[in-house]
């Protein structure tokens, strides 16, 4: 035995933190599939290619695949727990469910080697797919977003990354594998700069200079904090691992939060989406929406970075048996700490909420 680690390698989901992103959600034109796979298949080689020019900047780039384009895209097995992403409508705030077949989450130190990947990508596309959403997002003073409060605090780090974000032994055609929710938040900064610090503390649950989670008795529960905590039935908490980024224009005066959280299961992300726009046993919804609003909500499935490699066939062209979620055992539990094989962990220092 050669001791060689043969555990399938995930795509750049667990990354250090960079200062800059480039979010871009595209749709894929009828007939365009052929062109879509085909652009797939070389994106791991144009990362490589363009990365090589400027070493130490850290480009990466993250490939999405919606839950219809899926089935337009590839024959045979489809992860276990793609599907669309579903409204929430609460009575007084909405999580809306928009167009996307793809997302590519470009990452970089510097913003021009984002923009210039996105740019070398979707001209490869033109006629094929069409973008339907391009955000570019930044690193703020402090790793803190546009209200002002340090964001990503609590991401899982090292092992507990892996373990929360990348897909194990529950599906293994796509161990490595992730599944992933983005949502584009814009914030009402006259209305939030309204309030006192020690008001803004209370809707976010943390301190604002010192980043520090108010104590139990002071935490309130419709906080940001205390709705956005999931518990399995072992009273475990769940995690997410986000990679949320600030966006804006000063022309247009719009300011926001382009949240990102990739897990091994959408079931934590929508819990926690369910809890802050359909409220919880002590909140009717998470205060925070008061204060931002979604615009945006897509749910992907992150193959591991060996599927995009070497693609399955197109539909129509293998004989692979298609499975659906309706195949897979009816066990919403993580099974988190029961996950072999553990998927390659990756140190990682990205940033949490």
């Amino acid at each position: 035995m050669s001791g060689e680690d043969v555990r399938p390698e995930p795509q750049k989901v667990i990354s250090g933190t960079t200062r800059a992103a480039v979010f871009v959600v595209l749709t894929v034109e009828p007939g365009g599939e052929g062109a879509v796979r085909e652009a797939l298949g070389d994106l791991a080689g144009l990362v490589r290619s363009l990365g090589f020019r400027k070493p130490g900047e850290d480009l990466s780039c993250v490939t999405g695949i919606g839950s219809t384009a899926w089935d337009r895209l590839f024959a045979g097995p489809r992860p276990a727990e793609l599907h669309p992403f579903r409204e929430l409508r609460g009575a007084r705030h909405t999580a809306p469910a928009t167009l996307g077949d793809v997302l590519l989450h470009i990452r970089a130190q510097r913003l021009d080697l984002c923009f210039e990947l996105a740019a070398i990508v979707t001209r490869r596309l033109a006629g094929a797919a069409r973008v339907v959403d391009e955000t570019h997002g930044f690193t703020y003073f402090d790793q803190r977003d546009l209200l002002g409060f340090v964001d990503g605090t609590e991401n899982p780090l090292g092992r507990a990354a892996a373990e929360a974000a990348l897909i194990g032994e529950e599906d293994p055609e796509f161990a490595g594998g992730s599944y992933v929710v983005v949502q584009k938040y814009l914030h009402d900064l006259d209305a939030w700069d309204g309030l006192t610090v020690e008001e803004q503390q209370h809707v976010v649950g943390r301190t604002k200079l010192e980043d520090i989670e108010l104590p139990d008795g002071v935490q309130r529960p419709d906080s940001h904090v205390a709705v956005n905590q999931v518990l399995d039935a072992d009273g475990e908490e769940r995690q997410i691992l986000r990679a949320n980024m600030p966006f804006g224009s000063v022309a247009d005066g719009r300011f926001g939060t382009y949240f990102i959280g990739y897990c091994r299961t959408p079931e934590v992300t929508e819990q926690m989406l369910r809890n802050m726009f359909l409220g919880t046993d002590g909140a009717p919804h998470d205060r925070i929406l008061d204060f931002s609003t979604a615009v945006t909500g897509s749910l992907f499935a992150v193959p591991p970075a060996g599927f995009l490699d070497e693609l399955p066939p197109a539909p129509g062209t293998g004989n692979a048996v298609r499975r659906t979620a309706a195949d897979v055992p009816l066990d919403s539990s993580l099974r988190i700490g029961s996950l072999k094989p553990v998927p390659k962990p990756v140190p990682t220092s990205t940033k949490a909420e």
